[in-house]
Formats: C-alpha cells, sequence, structure tokens
C-alpha cells in the first residue's frame, strides 16, 4: 500500500515538473512575442516547486536514493555498517518530526484563515502547504518502516550493506 502512495506521489512530481516547464517555456514565449506574461507565474513556480521537490521524497527513500558518504562506514565491520544504516533512518526520521510539525500547523492554520497570494489570480496558499505536509509525512513513514524492516533484518541474521566493494560496483 505505501508503495503504490509513494508511486502516485512520484507521479504527481512528474505532473508537477511537466507543469513547470510548460509554464515557463509559455511565460518566456508570452514575454518575448507579446511582451506580457502569464498572471501570478512566480506563484505558481514556486508552489509546483514545493510538489515537484518534496513529493518524491518517500520514493527516493524506499529506493535508497539519498547521498551516502561512505569514507569511514566502509572500513568498519559488516555488521556495524547495517546499524549504521538504522541509525541514519532513525535520525532522518527525528531530523522530519519539527518539520512534520511545523508543516502541520502551518497548513491547518493557512486552510482556517482561508489566505491567498495577492496576485490577479489570487491563489491559495493552502495547496502548497499540504504539498509539503504529505511528502515529509510520506518520507518520515518510510523511514519509520525501513527502520523497523532493517531492524528485522539484521536480527534474523541478514546484511544491509553489500560485504565486498565487487558487489557495490557490479564487479567480479
Amino acid at each position: 500500500m505505501l508503495a503504490r502512495i509513494e508511486r502516485l506521489l512520484l507521479d504527481l512530481s512528474v505532473a508537477a515538473i511537466a507543469a513547470l516547464g510548460l509554464l515557463i517555456a509559455m511565460n518566456v514565449a508570452l514575454r518575448a512575442t507579446l511582451n506580457t506574461g502569464i498572471p501570478d507565474a512566480i506563484v505558481m513556480v514556486q508552489e509546483l516547486m514545493v510538489a515537484a521537490i518534496l513529493l518524491p521524497l518517500a520514493a527516493a527513500t524506499a529506493a535508497r536514493g539519498h547521498i551516502v558518504v561512505e569514507v569511514l562506514s566502509k572500513r568498519l565491520p559488516g555488521r556495524v555498517q547495517d546499524w549504521l544504516v538504522v541509525t541514519g533512518s532513525v535520525v532522518g526520521l527525528l531530523a522530519l518530526l519539527p518539520l512534520i510539525y511545523a508543516g502541520w500547523r502551518e497548513a491547518a492554520k493557512t486552510i482556517e484563515s482561508g489566505s491567498f497570494f495577492f496576485g490577479e489570480l489570487l491563489l491559495p496558499k493552502w495547496p502548497g502547504r499540504v504539498a509539503f505536509l504529505i511528502g515529509m509525512g510520506a518520507c518520515a513513514l518510510r523511514l519509520a518502516v525501513l527502520a523497523v524492516q532493517d531492524v528485522a533484518t539484521i536480527r534474523a541474521g541478514g546484511h544491509l550493506v553489500p560485504r565486498t566493494t565487487s558487489d557495490v560496483m557490479g564487479e567480479p
């Protein structure tokens, strides 16, 4: 179920990126040809950027696609490396909790007040705030699930980190 939600969020992010490209291209074309532009284009771009960046975080986390620095950890025993992976998930989860709390407060306040961006279109502020909250919440949920699964794997005697450099590099 979580994988389906992550896929939906990833698809929404792709749609946001496509909309960003179209919006920016049309705005540039209108400025160059008709000396006009799309009203509130800057606001739309910043709101779409939130969706484009934050919605796919859970999918990136599930694929373990975040940047990892292994200069020192690769020198440690395999079991320690496995527990470092779990520690990374837990620390990441703890780092997201204040952001989720702040996002929740901001989204609730924005929805309750009905605030909007001042511009020609009077766009509401809540969609970007809710997208932030959904992206962070899904990422935190995925980190929690990974931490639990990783601990279960380690306790069962499995390995999270490949034990040789050839496993990582794909060489024989």
